[in-house]
């Protein structure tokens, strides 16, 4: 995935509520920039951390940037590693997933297969990311979640409690239940990960959703990225651990 318009570094100042940063352009303007990244960011978003930000394509867009990708700052006590490039942009995921299953790095697409994004389904009014179908009707439900969160090389999932995290594994298994295939992609978007899994002190009752889920059937894959101001790459499956 390469970035349509080139990136702008920035110096990060605050979060304010959820959806908005506040940054320093290099020539020292100050600005807010949109973030569609809902969770807390852990481990990112460092007073005076080096930012980059895309320019709006819509010039009617209240907010003329929207924050893409952070470089960590070294915290010992967590395990933080410094200097490393992480995409934020929850959005990213999907065209990661969507590229990497295309390149067949994730072994789910069928030859003759078909990808459709967005499809209604469930009990629970959800919409999964990709339903792939294939050329004798199987079907294959897949999810995909942003990972930003990495400690001791470990990559964690959620980085704050998810409601709609929990609600999107009860609706995969509904699916195993039925007896379609349905995955769980943990897509990570930084090149420090070599293993991922449920951060259980953040959400304990996703890690034990997730547990019961895996032992019935909902598989789960960790797709590590290589992060850079150019775009991003998916490359690598990561083991699980739970």
């Amino acid at each position: 995935m390469i970035f349509p318009n080139p990136l702008t570094k920035a110096r990060f100042l605050k979060r304010e509520k959820r959806f908005l940063i506040h940054a320093e352009l290099p020539d020292g303007t100050q600005t807010i920039a949109h973030t569609n990244n809902t969770g807390s960011m852990r481990g990112l978003l460092a007073p005076n951390a080096e930012i980059w930000l895309s320019p709006a394509n819509n010039p009617a867009r209240k907010l003329s940037w929207t924050l893409e990708l952070v470089r960590t700052v070294e915290n010992r006590e967590t395990g933080v590693k410094g200097g490393v490039l992480v995409g934020v942009n929850t959005i990213a995921a999907n065209h990661l997933a969507r590229e990497a299953l295309e390149n067949h790095l994730l072994p789910l697409l069928e030859t003759g297969a078909t990808v459709r994004p967005e499809v209604k389904y469930g009990t629970q009014k959800s919409r999964i990311d990709f339903l792939l179908t294939g050329a004798m009707g199987s079907q294959c439900w897949v999810e995909v979640k942003n990972v930003s969160l990495v400690e001791n090389s470990h990559a964690r999932f959620p980085d704050s409690p998810t409601e709609r995290g929990r609600k999107h594994l009860q609706e995969l298994e509904a699916m195993v239940q039925t007896g379609d295939r349905a995955v769980l992609i943990f897509c990570i978007q930084r090149d420090d990960a070599l293993t991922v899994g449920p951060a259980d002190d953040i959400d304990a009752e996703y890690g034990r959703l997730l547990r019961r889920v895996m032992a019935t059937g909902v598989e789960v894959f960790g797709l590590r990225c290589e992060t850079s101001p150019q775009g991003i790459r998916p490359y690598k499956i990561i083991p699980l651990v739970v």
